[in-house]
């Protein structure tokens, strides 16, 4: 038999529909058994000629637990918490243990069914790690969808999740810039990650990770290369406008008066951080500056940045999670307090 190709629905509980393309004189009889698992959603498609396309529905096959992870079927409870992030543009979901350490992760696009891309994620973040959706106690929805996590326990704002992810990755954080497909947030915390202050474009997509995708556009440059090409630069063109719908004029204005684009680049990721810099300064920059968010993984944006603050601003491999991250910290609580005798709660 030869595997056609498989792809995940996009409903839940998650399945994944499967195609078989059997050989000649080869039959699918009812001894045969098939295994999938939900976290498949590329397409796959192998030469050979159709006989016969047989179609199923198959719930995910359950994965054998590493032994010492404390799983449930080796004798020991371990609680797992989860946070889903419906962003703008994307979507992200963290699974994390009682330790706090991730275990689990999935970014997908959140598209036009935000309940689907929620969903989607979180069974993905599921996949990764081989868990199963019974072991994960409390899950807290964030982001501009967070309402739309419908099976999730609670709901909590971005500008929360995104201080509290920062300060668990970077204890010393004390000021963070959360730049986003849709907006940027400047906000101050504590040592506890608790919100101290904030402040946000919300009226002006100027300074995010939109402004970035309309230079993309008008350059004809993938948004991944954006940061690396900017950094080419020998001089930067001063960006003017600070609105997002004029900036592919400005950009293809540029190009016409024979500017390089690696220097019409290097313009654009300055203005945005001069932006960004400038939201900072209304709550206060503190030597430690933690950058989150989708555009924390331009390289391009971190250097423009660190320049225009004459500091090094901290960046993860999970900036881009962090507002998950915060989300499952958060349910990580519920989970412990949960725990705590009624009296102790009390002081008795």
């Amino acid at each position: 038999m030869r595997f056609l190709k498989a792809w995940r629905r996009a409903d839940w509980p998650p399945r994944v529909e499967v195609w078989f393309l059997p050989l000649p004189g080869e039959g699918l009889g009812e001894g045969a058994k098939f295994s999938a698992q939900y976290f498949l959603e590329r397409t796959w498609c192998l030469p050979g000629k159709t006989l016969d396309q047989r179609r199923f529905s198959l719930s995910p096959s359950p994965q054998p637990s590493p032994k010492g992870r404390g799983r449930k079927d080796v004798g020991v409870s371990m609680a797992y918490a989860a946070g889903v992030d419906v962003g703008s543009t994307q979507t992200k979901a963290v699974i994390i243990d009682e330790a706090g350490d991730i275990v689990g992760r999935a970014l997908i696009d959140t598209g036009a069914n935000v309940i689907a891309a929620a969903e989607n994620a979180f069974a993905l973040a599921l996949a990764s790690d081989s868990l199963d959706e019974r072991e994960v106690e409390y899950v807290i929805g964030t982001g501009y969808g967070r309402y739309r996590v419908t099976f999730g326990n609670a709901q909590l704002t971005e500008i929360s999740c995104h201080g509290r992810g920062a300060v668990h990755t970077f204890p010393a954080t004390r000021t963070v810039v959360d730049m986003g497909g849709q907006d940027t947030k400047a906000i101050r915390v504590k040592a506890t990650g608790e919100i101290v202050d904030f402040c946000m474009n919300d009226k002006c997509a100027a300074g995010t990770g939109r402004f970035l995708g309309a230079a993309s556009a008008a350059l004809d440059i993938p948004l991944h290369e954006l940061g690396e090409v900017a950094l080419r630069a020998e001089r930067a063109v001063k960006i003017s406008t600070t609105c997002t719908v004029f900036a592919e004029s400005e950009v293809l204005s540029w190009l016409g008066k024979g500017k390089k684009i690696e220097d019409i680049l290097l313009g654009v990721h300055q203005s945005i951080a001069a932006r960004s810099i400038g939201l900072l300064r209304r709550v206060g920059i503190d030597p430690e500056v933690t950058f989150t968010g989708g555009v924390a993984r331009n390289i391009g944006m971190i250097e423009a940045l660190n320049k225009g603050m004459n500091l090094k601003v901290n960046v993860s491999a999970d900036s881009h999670f962090m507002g998950a991250l915060g989300a499952a910290l958060f349910a990580l609580d519920h989970i412990r307090a949960s725990r705590v005798p009624v009296g102790a709660q009390e002081g008795v």
